[in-house]
């Protein structure tokens, strides 16, 4: 037998940790390299804090429903006159479920042979990488093949540097204390939306800085204009078409420009800018790996860059930035270097969701294509106004909105609004993926009553000849 092939994976989020253990499981010699817990931002700082300071918000719009559900205290009152947040706790929750999973990967890692060094990592050349451990020292591993899986970092502006008292991105957020007493959030993306909900439902006065006319600028306009509605039933202010231009700290606030002479005030600014791939200082120019101007690392569609022997997955690629693409990318990267037959990414059967309320999940193209084609679509949309499950919970915000080839009936689309989104876009997604007809999902069975007899009745609407 021969030696088995050295795998060097720099990087400790969903794109590196997966591909190590594929890697492993096909008998690679595998070393990941990382300078802090696995599972990187995505389990961290990003979707499992974020994720499960949401479920903590929600608990408080339980409280808001229940007097009507007929739930009270022993005195017959409105429970939810009575709840508030300890944000210490919440927070101290979050941290502690963050670095639990950190260890539960960890230990599947390890358990898989593979072997974890504490340092940072970069490029020496094409067939080695350098690490600067914790203890000082500088280590150089062989590699025959090396996955760079460094992940990306919070934008931020000359002015918005965070100082994690009054100023924050998403990274130093979980070290609040206290409940912000009134909170401006720059951005209304994806992260920008989830916290500004979050902190509307604890309690905080939100202000949410949006560019655009409309909050999500790259989600269903229909979904957005939902979204917004339940920002502002829950007290946010949106501030439409403007920008942050500039910031100023106080010893007991901040407050952030957003034009030539409009100001917002507010005690902490949390700013969701986007993120930046994390490529710098890895020596990939000297390996003679190309880069994008944002830093960004091109790859194929089984992850490899322009050097046969590099690979990269997740948020350094510049893609979707989302931990399950980081997670395929990575684990096609080793099954291509590894010599088993791969697909590359459907891009456009990657299904995404939004964490607010009601989540906004999507799988798919809408009914205009990708952009520089023209594809006949058919599109119906169902409110969940109807769906009896979503009437017993009070969550009858949202709707099922399928976009399917005319002709074919091909799904090849969809976005549902709802509360629990995140679990009925699987469906969906299943369909895109496999290229079901509306048909084929029509007749597949559903529990009654339940959130998911939407999809099914949506495409069953979608058959018909009414749809357009």
């Amino acid at each position: 037998m021969g030696q088995a092939m050295r795998v060097v994976v720099v990087g400790g989020g969903p794109g590196g940790y997966e591909a190590a253990l594929v890697a492993a499981e096909h008998g690679a010699d595998v070393t990941v390299v990382c300078n802090e817990g696995l599972g990187g931002n995505s389990v961290l700082w990003d979707c499992v804090p974020s994720k499960a300071m949401i479920v903590s918000a929600e608990a408080m719009g339980w409280m808001q429903s229940a007097h009507r559900l007929g739930v009270r205290d022993a005195r017959n009152r409105d429970v939810s006159e009575k709840a508030s947040v300890d944000m210490a706790a919440v927070m101290d929750r979050v941290q502690r479920l963050a670095h639990d999973q950190s260890a539960d990967i960890t230990k599947k890692v390890e358990a898989s042979g593979v072997r974890f060094v504490e340092g940072v990592g970069r490029l020496a050349g094409r067939d080695a990488v350098e690490v600067d451990t914790a203890g000082g020292a500088t280590t150089a591993l062989p590699a025959d093949v090396v996955l760079v899986a460094t992940g990306s970092r919070p934008r931020t502006l000359p002015f918005s540097v965070p100082d994690g008292e009054r100023v924050f991105t998403s990274r130093e957020l979980f070290d609040l204390r206290t409940l912000p007493e009134r909170l401006v959030v720059v951005g209304s993306g994806a992260t920008g939306a989830e916290y500004a909900h979050a902190f509307a439902r604890f309690g905080s006065e939100v202000h949410l800085i949006s560019s655009r006319d409309q909050v999500l600028p790259g989600e269903d306009p229909d979904a957005a204009a939902v979204i917004e509605d339940s920002f502002e039933r829950w007290g946010a202010v949106i501030h439409r078409q403007r920008r942050a231009v500039d910031l100023e700290r106080s010893a007991d606030g901040v407050r952030v420009r957003i034009g030539d002479d409009e100001w917002v005030e507010g005690s902490h600014a949390l700013f969701c800018i986007g993120q930046v791939p994390s490529s710098q200082r890895l020596g990939l120019e000297a390996a003679g790996v190309v880069l994008r101007d944002d830093g960004a690392i091109p790859v194929d569609g089984v992850s490899r860059t322009n050097v046969r022997t590099i690979y990269a997955a997740g948020d350094v690629t510049g893609r979707m930035m989302l931990a399950s693409v980081a997670a395929m990318q990575g684990r096609n990267a080793m099954w291509h270097a590894l010599g088993t037959a791969v697909s590359p990414i459907r891009w456009d059967a990657v299904a995404a969701c939004i964490f607010t309320d009601p989540e906004v999940a999507s799988v798919g193209v809408g009914p205009g294509g990708e952009p520089g084609e023209r594809m006949p679509v058919r599109s119906v949309c169902l409110p969940f106004s109807g769906n009896p499950r979503a009437k017993m919970a009070e969550s009858t915000d949202g709707f099922v909105k399928l976009h399917a080839l005319a002709g074919s009936g091909t799904v090849v689309g969809g976005t549902i609004v709802a509360e629990g989104a995140s679990d009925l876009i699987t469906a969906v997604s299943v369909a895109v993926l496999n290229r079901l007809t509306v048909s084929q999902v029509a007749q597949a069975f559903s529990i009654y009553p339940s959130m998911s007899g939407s999809v099914m009745e949506t495409a069953r609407l979608l058959m018909g000849p009414q749809s357009q």
